[in-house]
């Protein structure tokens, strides 16, 4: 089999059809997005045929499992092809079928919606029931994302067999890390679809509201931090390279990725700080250990402004922030990344102030976890994915990345943020004044808090436009790059270690030691409370459709 430039074509076929999709998702979950802000904001009125709450649901599906999903598949499959010497035929079968099940499942997940028969808020919350077709649609998508894990897990076993003693090139590391947490997030989301699909069918008169939630959080907690790793990865491994450094200390970069798979699903419960029926010691466990995922990220903002200090230094830069004046801000492969990296300091500190009993209290129900959730997924993760794109994309493509493609990134990286300012920073605002999430545009009756919201919609709109224009741009330079670039030599960057680095000591490869104790620390976090929902059941819900 023929490596070219360390991937082969099959590998870069696979790669480019997930990042295809990922990028189609894109340009039709933010045309939606747009919709949604100009209708918050009372500029647009949606024909009866399509509401609010269906563009909602289609908009968060198509972004949240279909960008997010198909994109870090797509790269860290190029990631493994690239360092693990090629795919295994089968590993790319298993790719390939996870692939056409998860376009099957998005297929029968969106028919419903389309035909306003889910308008569930894309979270699939009981007592909300949609057809169940939609539910059918999640559970293709599961087991499409299952086999992807699996694929992935037998390439790295493949290549450690072959390469005992030695450690894994630290991209697939990554890898492993993400397919890990994916592998057993998806467990409680499955059973809770598995909970709601009789219930939907009419087969059980009522369903476990408060188990299913929690079903539900165990597994939507895990996702925000496996986007958050898959843009990490990035941070620690390319962007080093791109800016002409060396990448800091191997060993805290695994020990890192430890440390978010081993504490990153016990985390749920701060996401139902308000939900009845939680005892308020559970909440408080699970909040610790959301806030405990803060100690890598403190680790990684410290390696990170170490390298750029260090590459700045060693390119004679002098002073307090001299490292400032030797980056290439004009090449987008960093600078995505970097602005994706700054906004993660907002972002982070607003999910602390959410994981506080008496601030959640004030927010919960508001614009502001819009806000807050558009800063993270929308600046940290999906402009690290951009960032990716302008070089990933040209490399599984056989083309080169152009100055005017360059060039136009720059400028989209720079209307997308200036967008997402105005959008989240309006959404936070008004949501600290009052302005619930979820609806639609509404005066109530001309009430005059309500109308006090109504300049900082505006600003929502504009931001929200501004994103869509983003979009198109970044379609574009998607489009252009995968299929009408000069043909050449991309280079897939990934740094070298500093040659005095200290050795990664081997206990970092011990994966079956690291899934245990992530196990155990899920265990304590989760049974008890669990087994008590179960035994102690609150009454039971019948279906209910809102909509």
């Amino acid at each position: 089999m023929s490596i070219h430039f360390g991937i082969n074509k099959e590998d870069a076929g696979l790669s480019k059809s997930y990042v295809f999709v990922a990028f189609a998702a894109l340009l039709l979950g933010g045309f939606l997005g747009l919709l949604q802000g100009l209708n918050r904001a009372g500029l647009l009125e949606l024909p009866s045929w399509l509401n609010y709450y269906q563009v909602l649901t289609a908009h968060g599906l198509l972004l949240i499992v279909v960008l997010s999903a198909f994109f870090t598949i797509g790269y860290f499959y190029a990631g493994m092809s690239h360092t693990l010497e090629g795919l295994l035929p089968k590993v790319r079968a298993w790719a390939w079928t996870g692939f056409y099940l998860k376009l099957v499942g998005f297929v029968l997940a969106v028919i419903p919606i389309l035909m306003n028969e889910a308008s569930v808020m894309y979270t699939f919350y009981p007592p909300l029931a949609a057809h169940p077709v939609f539910y059918f649609g999640l559970v293709f998508i599961v087991v499409g994302v299952w086999l992807c894990c699996i694929g992935a897990f037998i390439q790295v076993a493949y290549w450690r067999k072959k390469h005992k003693g030695q450690h894994l090139p630290i991209l697939s590391y990554f890898a492993t890390g993400v397919f890990v947490l994916l592998f057993f997030a998806l467990i409680p989301v499955a059973i809770e679809v598995f909970m709601i699909i009789p219930w939907v069918l009419g087969w059980v008169k009522t369903i476990n509201v408060m188990l299913s939630r929690t079903l539900f959080w165990a597994f939507g907690h895990t996702l925000v931090n496996i986007w958050y790793l898959t843009a990490t990865s990035a941070w620690y491994v390319i962007v080093p390279k791109i800016i002409g450094g060396k990448r800091w200390s191997d060993t805290l970069t695994r020990v890192v990725i430890i440390a978010l798979v081993v504490m990153n699903i016990t985390g749920g419960f701060h996401h139902q700080i308000i939900d009845p029926g939680i005892s308020q010691a559970v909440k408080f466990m699970h909040v610790f250990m959301s806030l405990a995922i803060g100690f890598p990220s403190l680790m990684t903002a410290f390696a990170l402004f170490a390298v750029f200090e260090r590459t700045a230094r060693n390119q004679g830069g002098k002073g307090l922030l001299g490292w400032y004046k030797k980056m290439p801000w004009g090449d987008v492969r960093f600078l995505a990344p970097f602005i994706a990296m700054l906004a993660f300091i907002p972002a982070g500190a607003g999910g602390i102030a959410q994981s506080t009993n008496q601030l959640d209290q004030v927010v919960h129900n508001t614009m502001w976890i819009v806000g807050h959730f558009h800063l993270t997924l929308g600046m940290s993760v999906v402009m690290t994915f951009f960032g990716i794109s302008y070089w990933l994309v040209p490399y599984i493509s056989k083309r080169v990345l152009t100055p005017g493609i360059n060039k136009l990134g720059v400028i989209q990286t720079w209307v997308w943020t200036v967008g997402m300012l105005f959008m989240s920073g309006a959404m936070h605002w008004v949501g600290l004044q009052g302005s619930p999430r979820r609806t639609s545009y509404t005066t109530y009756f001309d009430h005059a808090v309500a109308l006090g919201w109504d300049p900082y919609l505006m600003l929502l709109a504009i931001g929200g436009t501004l994103l869509m224009v983003g979009v198109i741009i970044q379609v574009y330079a998607v489009v252009y790059m995968m299929f009408y670039a000069p043909k050449g030599e991309t280079e897939f960057p990934i740094a070298e270690v500093e040659e005095d680095g200290s050795q990664t000591p081997y206990w970092t490869e011990r994966w079956g030691l690291w899934i245990i104790v992530m196990l155990l620390v899920v265990a304590m976090a989760y049974v008890i409370p669990i087994t008590e929902m179960i035994v102690n059941a609150p009454p039971g819900s019948p279906p209910y459709k809102t909509w």
